[in-house]
C-alpha cells in the first residue's frame, strides 16, 4: 500500500504540471500572436498604396459575404463558387536586382562643334597642397609649383634655430641677407652673410653677394645634409680693406716671369685687368685618398685654375699638373678638419665641384701651416674665380655702410632740426646761443660723454659697495656671450670674421668671478681677462692690473672701443648671435 501510494502522488504532481504548462503555452501563444500582428501593421503602412488596396478589396469581399448570409434562409446553404480572390503576401518579394552600367563623362560637352560648360559649377577644394603631392609643399621645401614666381627656403641661426623665408626665384644672397635682418630685427643691415653648411664633410662657406640662392640649392645632393646658415662676417672683404699688406710679394709673381716680383696692391689691381696674368705660389699639404695621408706639395695658381708640381723640390712650370677647374668649383672652409680628416694642422679648406656633392673622392682638401696661410688661399681664389664681380660687391657694401638704406645721405637729419641751434647753460645769467661750429661739436662731446657716465652710475649705483659681478647691465648687449667656453669663442670669431677688432665678452671658466674679452687680431684670437678690484671700499673692472677702473663692463667695452688702451688693436666689430 505504501508503494501504491507513492506512485499516485507522484501522478498527480505530474498532472499538476502539464496543466501549468498548459496554461503558459495558452498566454504566450496569444502574445506572440499580437507581436506578429503590430509587426505586420508596421509593414502594411510601410508598402505605400499597394497595401491599400489589398485592404480595401479584403474589406469588400466580407461585406459582399455578409449580404448573402442576410439574404439566404436559415436552412439554405450558401455556394460561393470557385474564389477569385489571391492573397499576396504582407512581405513582397525584392524585385530582381538592376546591376549599373558604365557612363562615360566627359568635362565638356560638344553640340555642334562648340563646347559648353557644365551647368553646376565644380566645388573648389580647399587643400590643394595635399592632393598634389609632387608639387606638394610639405613634401618639397623648396616650390610648391613650377609655375610659382616664389620659393621657400630654410635658414638656420648660431643657436639652431630657424626660419622658414619665402624669396623670389631670381633673389641673391645678398637680398636674402636684408630679408632675415628685417624679419630678425636685427640693429645692423651689413655685415651679414649667408653660408653654405655641410654638417657631415665638416665644409662651411660664405656665399657672394650676387649667388642666386635657389641655384646654389639645386645643386645639393639629397644624399648629403645641407642647409643655409645666417651668421656675421667681417673679414668678407678684407682684401679690399688691406690691399697693400694683404699678400706678400715671396707668394706673389707674374706668371710670365716668375723671377718677377709685385706688390699687393699691384697684383690685385692687375688681376681685376685681362692683360696681365699674375699667380700664387707656395707650399701646401695634399691629403691622398688615405685618411692618413697627406703630402707637400708646391702649388701655383693661375687665370685657368689650380695647378700642382709633380717633383716637390723643383718650382719649375714645366712639372705643373692640373688639379681644379676654379670655375666649377668653390672654396670651402673646413671644421674640425684634424678630426675629420686626419689633418696635420687645424687650418684647413677644400675645392670642392659643385656637382657631385657627396663623394669625398672628388674633394680637394688642402692644408694650411698657419691661419694667415690658409685666409691667403681662399681669398685668392675668390679673387681669380669672380674678378671685378667681388669688387664690385665691395663697392655696394661701402655705398650702403655710408648711407642707410632708404635714406639720402645729403639729408641725414630730419628737417625739424634745422631750426635748433646750440646752446649753452653753464653760466648764470641763462642761457646763451653757441655760434661757433667748433665750439658747439665740443659742447656736443662733451654732453655725450657726460651723459654715459651718469647713466653707468645710475645702474651701478645700488651695487657699488658690493660685489661688482651683482651687475647686469651687461647681459643685455649682443657682444656679452654669457659662459662661453674658449674653444667655442674661437670658432665663432673664426665664423664671423678674422678682422681686427673683432671681439665678444664672456664668462671664465679658470677663474671665479671673472669675465674674458676675445679679441682678434692679424689674424689671431687674443683672450684678456677682466678681474674685480677693490679701490676705496668700493668695486671695479680692470684688464690691466688696476691702472684703468671701470665701474661695469659697458664702461669697459665703450672706453676701448675709443683708446686703444693696453689691447693690440680698439674694439671695432661685437661678435652677435641672433635669434630667427
Amino acid at each position: 500500500m505504501t508503494l501504491l501510494g507513492a506512485v499516485d502522488a507522484a501522478w498527480e504532481h505530474n498532472s499538476r504540471c502539464l496543466q501549468r504548462l498548459d496554461k503558459t503555452l495558452k498566454k504566450i501563444f496569444p502574445m506572440l500572436h499580437r507581436k506578429r500582428s503590430v509587426e505586420v501593421g508596421a509593414q502594411v503602412e510601410h508598402r505605400g498604396t499597394q497595401a491599400n488596396r489589398m485592404e480595401l478589396a479584403h474589406t469588400s469581399r466580407k461585406a459582399f459575404e455578409g449580404s448573402l448570409m442576410k439574404n439566404s434562409s436559415p436552412g439554405q446553404e450558401v455556394s460561393l463558387g470557385i474564389s477569385t480572390l489571391t492573397l499576396t503576401p504582407l512581405i513582397p518579394e525584392s524585385p530582381p536586382v538592376r546591376r549599373s552600367q558604365p557612363i562615360s563623362i566627359t568635362s565638356n560637352r560638344s553640340k555642334g562643334g562648340e563646347f559648353l560648360s557644365p551647368s553646376v559649377s565644380p566645388i573648389p577644394n580647399p587643400f590643394p597642397e595635399l592632393c598634389s603631392l609632387p608639387h606638394s609643399s610639405l613634401l618639397n621645401s623648396s616650390l610648391p609649383s613650377e609655375s610659382s614666381d616664389k620659393c621657400l627656403i630654410k635658414v638656420y641661426a648660431e643657436d639652431n634655430s630657424s626660419r622658414s623665408v619665402l624669396v623670389s626665384r631670381q633673389a641673391t644672397a645678398r637680398e636674402v641677407c636684408h630679408l632675415l635682418v628685417q624679419s630678425a630685427h636685427c640693429s645692423d643691415q651689413e655685415n651679414w652673410a649667408l653660408l653654405e653648411h655641410f654638417p657631415t664633410l665638416g665644409l662651411e662657406r660664405c656665399l657672394e653677394d650676387h649667388e642666386i640662392v635657389l641655384e646654389v640649392q639645386a645643386t645639393w645632393s639629397p644624399k648629403v645634409k645641407t642647409r643655409f646658415m645666417f651668421s656675421k662676417n667681417y673679414a668678407k672683404y678684407e682684401v679690399f680693406n688691406k690691399q697693400t699688406c694683404f699678400f706678400p710679394e715671396a707668394m706673389v709673381s707674374d706668371s710670365t716671369d716668375t723671377m718677377k716680383r709685385m706688390t699687393s696692391q699691384e697684383f690685385i689691381q692687375k688681376l681685376m685687368t685681362s692683360e696681365t696674368s699674375p699667380q700664387i705660389q707656395g707650399f701646401l699639404y695634399l691629403k691622398g685618398y688615405s685618411k692618413k695621408f697627406w703630402k707637400k706639395v708646391y702649388f701655383t695658381l693661375r687665370r685657368s685654375g689650380l695647378y700642382r708640381s709633380t717633383k716637390v723640390s723643383k718650382k719649375d712650370p714645366r712639372h705643373l699638373q692640373y688639379t681644379a677647374d676654379l670655375d666649377v668649383s668653390n672654396v670651402y672652409k673646413v671644421v674640425d678638419g684634424c678630426k675629420l680628416y686626419g689633418a696635420p694642422t687645424d687650418f684647413n679648406f677644400c675645392i670642392k665641384p659643385n656637382r657631385n656633392q657627396g663623394l669625398v673622392k672628388n674633394l680637394k682638401i688642402l692644408c694650411a701651416e698657419t691661419e694667415q696661410i690658409r685666409t691667403l688661399w681662399m681669398s685668392a681664389i675668390r679673387l681669380f674665380k669672380y674678378k671685378k664681380q667681388l669688387q664690385s660687391n665691395f663697392q655696394l657694401s661701402k655705398l650702403a655702410l655710408r648711407s642707410p638704406e632708404g635714406s639720402n645721405p645729403t639729408d641725414s637729419k630730419p628737417n625739424s632740426e634745422d631750426s635748433l641751434v646750440a646752446m649753452d647753460f653753464s653760466g648764470k645769467a641763462g642761457g646763451r646761443v653757441i655760434e661757433n661750429p667748433t665750439e658747439a661739436q665740443s659742447a656736443e662731446q662733451e654732453e655725450g660723454q657726460a651723459w654715459r657716465k651718469r647713466e653707468a652710475l645710475r645702474c651701478c649705483q645700488s651695487n657699488m659697495n658690493s660685489e661688482p659681478w651683482t651687475s647686469s647691465v651687461h647681459k643685455t648687449h649682443p657682444w656679452f656671450h654669457g659662459g662661453l667656453s674658449r674653444k667655442e669663442a674661437e670658432r665663432l670669431i673664426e665664423k664671423q670674421g678674422l678682422a681686427d677688432g673683432v671681439f665678444l665678452v664672456r664668462r671664465s671658466h679658470l677663474h671665479e668671478n671673472c669675465f674674458v674679452l676675445s679679441l682678434c687680431y692679424e689674424l689671431k684670437v687674443k683672450h684678456c681677462i677682466v678681474v674685480p678690484v677693490q679701490r676705496n671700499g668700493k668695486m671695479y673692472y680692470s684688464i690691466d692690473d688696476g691702472v684703468t677702473l671701470f665701474i661695469d663692463l659697458l664702461q669697459l667695452v665703450e672706453f676701448y672701443q675709443i683708446n686703444k688702451g693696453t689691447l693690440p688693436v680698439c674694439l671695432k666689430c661685437p661678435c652677435i648671435c641672433v635669434a630667427l
